[in-house]
Order: structure tokens, then sequence, then C-alpha cells
């Protein structure tokens, strides 16, 4: 059975027979119902593809949000941060992921223009059109029903004469054969008027008969015209019209997803993309990155020296050199761990940084100078084009003196001349630092070597040149370049170690001054209190905890907050 009703269908499709004029000819109001319901059916797939639309505007929407999000802003921390693979990788993925963003628009923009909007507009039509061929087979039915009124009319005047003529014959005929009627009795009941009267019926009934053949010849006429002429036309033209509308529904959903299918490759080359930021990520490199970033050039510090109380000292110094030796050897063992506290901290609180980058430690003082040093050869580079520029357009003006005044051209090859100046004597400028800073990391480097290498003697003693090459590097990457300096300090730290450890009371000596930027009052155990812009001596900077000591006079000293004072640091401060 199955297979017949398919077979049927192809014949119908094959031979294009299927039509409705004929073979729906009297479900004129479902056809109506049918229609209907197509056009609704169009308006709520035009509904979806509008809302499939808003969804993809507000999804790109949403992406491109989260990718602004992310995004680098300019003059922040993070710019540092995207030396990393991992952040230049994310970079990627982000742009990416806009570019992605951009697709789901191109998705929504041409849905709502290929498939919304022009349904939209085919519907209208689609309306108007149903309209007026539903009209047109309203008005063929109104007709043809009039016509059988006008049948049924003619063909009840027809019956009804019939009857009336039949009962006047009947009438006549009865009196015509009553035999006992006289003559007289005849003539007194008018049996000649009978027989007139039955004639006349019978002629009435004749003519009904008449316009009943004549309606009902008119009715079969019209009834086949109908159903054969006017119904298949415009049942035929409701046919194309469903047939038109199922194909702009069939054309639409091909739309749908030609739309989707043109983006395809390109978001294929944003994921790849993404892929290629993620295969970009190289730990070995970031490892390094590191390394280039913190990396400060010096050198752990060395092995501390054995300190023998159990020989007996000569004071053979007196009270001043004693003092200033016992200054001299704290300052040197607080020098001794100094790359285990936090370095550059008194820079950083006051904001201070200087041109040469002497605050930084070596290794990234090279760095800096070498990236500022590259920045200047650049603008450098871009003058000396723009110069170029300029030489050859004056000779053009020059020689063809139409073109333009050649002498207009001076004040600014003066300009750049000058500036060019300018640049140059700040690149010898880096140079000169960069050469002193990559000397200093030379030769520092060397002495390390020297110092590693004679590390271990024979007796498996410490030399003396141990500390050495630790000792010339301060706190702020500055370095000692006297090595004598440094001998006078071991000598005199030697010959005053003992009594330190006895001689608490004396004072410490000042390393240098400090003013106060907002007032304080030292109400703890420990503190001293000051007043906006006093003067003090500093004793001991901040061993890291905030808090740096200072001294009003010999009996008035403690601490106050680092962040309170603005340091000057002096070695030959004295004592108020």
């Amino acid at each position: 059975m199955h297979s017949n009703r398919g077979l049927s269908r192809r014949n119908c499709l094959e031979t294009m027979s299927c039509s409705w004029g004929t073979e729906l000819w009297d479900q004129f109001d479902n056809l109506e119902k049918h229609t209907q319901w197509g056009i609704e059916f169009l308006e709520r797939y035009t509904k979806f593809v509008k809302e499939r639309s808003e969804i993809e505007l507000s999804y790109a929407k949403q992406i491109r949000n989260l990718s602004k999000k992310y995004q680098l802003k300019k003059n922040s921390k993070e710019e540092e941060e995207f030396k990393y693979s991992t952040c230049r990788a994310f970079l990627m993925t982000l742009n990416e992921l806009n570019d992605y963003a951009g697709q789901h628009e191109v998705i929504a923009e041409n849905l709502s223009t290929q498939i919304t909007a022009e349904l939209s507009r085919y519907t209208q039509e689609l309306k108007a059109e149903r309209k007026s061929h539903f009209h047109d087979g309203r008005r063929a039915q109104q007709y043809i029903e009039n016509s059988w009124k006008q049948l049924e009319s003619s063909k009840r005047r027809f019956e009804r004469d019939c009857k009336e003529a039949d009962r006047a014959q009947h009438y006549f005929d009865k009196m015509d054969a009553d035999i006992n009627v006289t003559k007289a009795d005849v003539e007194k009941r008018c049996s000649l008027k009978a027989k007139q009267q039955a004639q006349m019926r019978h002629q009435v009934a004749e003519d009904s008969k008449n316009e009943y053949l004549t309606y009902l010849q008119k009715f079969n006429k019209d009834q086949h015209e109908h159903y054969y002429t006017l119904i298949p036309h415009i049942f035929q033209r409701i046919q194309e019209m469903e047939e038109r509308r199922v194909g702009r529904v069939r054309e639409s959903m091909r739309v749908y997803t030609e739309v989707e299918h043109k983006v395809l490759p390109i978001v294929s080359k944003c994921l790849d993309g993404m892929t290629k930021a993620a295969e970009s990520i190289e730990p070995k490199m970031d490892s390094k990155q590191v390394v280039e970033s913190y990396k400060s050039g010096f050198e752990p510090p060395g092995d501390v020296e054995f300190e023998d109380y159990s020989v007996s000292m000569k004071r053979a110094v007196s009270e001043s050199s004693f003092l200033n030796a016992r200054g001299e050897s704290r300052r040197r063992s607080r020098s001794k761990l100094w790359p285990l506290l936090k370095r550059n901290k008194l820079s950083l609180k006051l904001g201070t940084g200087q041109e040469d980058y002497s605050h930084l430690p070596p290794e990234q003082r090279r760095k800096k100078l070498q990236a500022k040093l590259n920045d200047i050869n650049k603008d450098i580079q871009k003058e000396m084009d723009q110069r170029d520029a300029l030489t050859k357009m004056k000779d053009v003006y020059i020689k063809n003196p139409h073109l333009g005044d050649p002498d207009s051209i001076d004040p600014r090859l003066e300009e750049i001349t000058q500036s060019l100046e300018k640049l140059q004597l700040e690149a010898h400028k880096f140079e000169g630092w960069l050469t002193e800073v990559e000397r200093k990391l030379l030769e520092k480097g060397s002495e390390s070597q020297r110092t590693q290498s004679s590390h271990f003697d024979s007796q498996g003693n410490t030399p003396l040149t141990n500390n050495y090459g630790q000792n010339r590097e301060s706190p702020d990457g500055s370095y000692t370049e006297d090595p004598s300096t440094e001998t006078t300090m071991q000598f005199k730290s030697r010959s005053t170690e003992f009594d330190d450890e006895f001689d608490d009371e004396e004072p410490l000596p000042t390393i240098g001054t400090c003013k106060a930027l907002y007032p304080f009052e030292g109400q703890n155990e420990g503190t001293i209190s000051m007043a906006e812009s006093e003067m003090l001596y500093v004793i001991e900077e901040d061993k890291g905890d905030g808090w740096t000591r200072v001294r009003r006079n010999e009996d008035e000293e403690g601490y106050v907050p680092t962040s309170y004072i603005k340091l000057f640091l002096d070695m030959n401060a004295k004592d108020p």
C-alpha cells in the first residue's frame, strides 16, 4: 500500500497533473484555512529568524565586551607583564576573540537583511494576493448560487402552473361528462368559460416549462463553466501562490544555513589563531625573561669571617679613632648582608629616579641604559630620514622654482639639525654611562672568578680578599672605587670588635640627616616625637620594618616612621 502511494505521488509530481482546481473542486473552505495556516507559518518562521538574529547580536556584543575588558590598557602596569609568552598569547587570543565576535555580527546582519526583512515584505504581498484570489472564488460561488436559485424558482413555478392546468382540465371534463345537466344549466354554468380557463392554464404551464428549460440549460452551462473553468483557474492561481510560498520558505532555510557557512572559514581562522597563540607559549623563554627582568648583577655575599675574642687586643688607637672605627664596623656589618634586605627602598619611597639609573642594580641599570640608548638611536634615525627628505625636496625646489620656495624649508632643516645635535649629545651621554656600567660588571665578574679560585687554599683557610668584591657595592647599586677604604674599614673593625660587645652605651654615630615631612607624636616606647619640617640626625636606617632611628640631642633619640621623613644620607654628618 505504501509503495503504491509513493508511486502515485511520483507520477503526480512527474506529470504535474496534481491540480487543486480539478481534485479539490469542492474544498474551497479547506483551501482557505490551509492558505491562512501557510501565512501564519511564514510569520512564525520569520519571527524565529529574527530572534536568532537578536541572539547572535547579543552574543557578539557580550564577546566584544569580554575581549575589551581584558585587553591591555595603555600606560598601565600590565604592559610590563606582556613580555612573557603567556601574556602575549592571551593578548592574541583576545584579538582573535574580537574577530570571532565580528563574524557573529555578520551572521546577525545577514539574517536580518536577507531573511527577516525579505520575508516580512513577502508576507504582506502574500496576504494581498490571497485576499484577491478568494474574493474571486466567492464571487464565482455567489454567481452559481444565484443561477441555481433562478433554476429552482422556475422549476417551482412550472410545477405550480402544471398543477393548476390539471385542475382546470379536470373541472372542465367533469362538467362536460355530466348527462343530467341540461343545456340551460350548461350555459348557465359557463361551460365554455371553463374550457377557456383550462386552455389558458395549459398555456401558462407550457410557458413555465419553456422558462424552466431555459434556466436549466443556463444553470448547467454556468455550473459546467464554474467547476471546469472558473474554479480550476482560481484554484490554480491559489495553488501557484502556495507553491511560491513553500519555495520561498525553502530558499530562506537555505540562506539561513548559507549565512553561517560563509563565516565558517573566518571563524575557523580565528580558532586556528587561538590555537597558534597557545602553541606560542614557551615556558623556558618565560623563565629566561624572569631572569632578565629581575637579575641585579650582584654577587652573593661571601663567608662571614671568624672573629676571635679569645686573643687580647691592644687599644692602640685614640678615642676618636675608636669611635670612627666602631661606626665603620657597624656600617660594614650592615653592608655585608645588604643583598638579603630590601634594596632601593629609600628611592622608591621618596619617588626619586635618577637619569643615569644609578639607583638600580647594575644589571637592571645596564638594561635600562641600553633600552634608552636604543630609543634615542631610533629618534636620531627618524630625524635623519626627515632631514634627507627635506634636503631632496629643497633640491627639487631649486631645480623647479615653480613647485615651491627652497628657502621655506630652511627653518625646518635648522630645527631638525638642532634636534639631532641634542639627541646625539644625549646618546653620547648614555653611551658613556653604559660603557661605565659594563666595565664595572666585567671587573666584578673577573674579581668574582678570582675570589672563587682562591676561596679554598691548601690549608682550607679563607683568604683576606674574600669579601673585597662584595663590599665594593652599596645597597643603592653604586661602587666603591678605592680598595684602600675597604682595607682600612677591615682594620678598624678588627681593632674594635671586642669592645663593641661590652660598650653598648656608647652613642651611635650619625649617618645623615632627615627632615620631618609630617608631625609625629611618639607615644609608644622607643619612639620619638617630631614637628613638621624639623631637622633630625639619622643614626640607623630602616631595616625593612618601616622605622628609622633618629637623634635630636645626646639624650633624645628613638624611632620615627620612615614614610614621615625625607632622608639625606651623609657619611660626614656630625653629632649635635
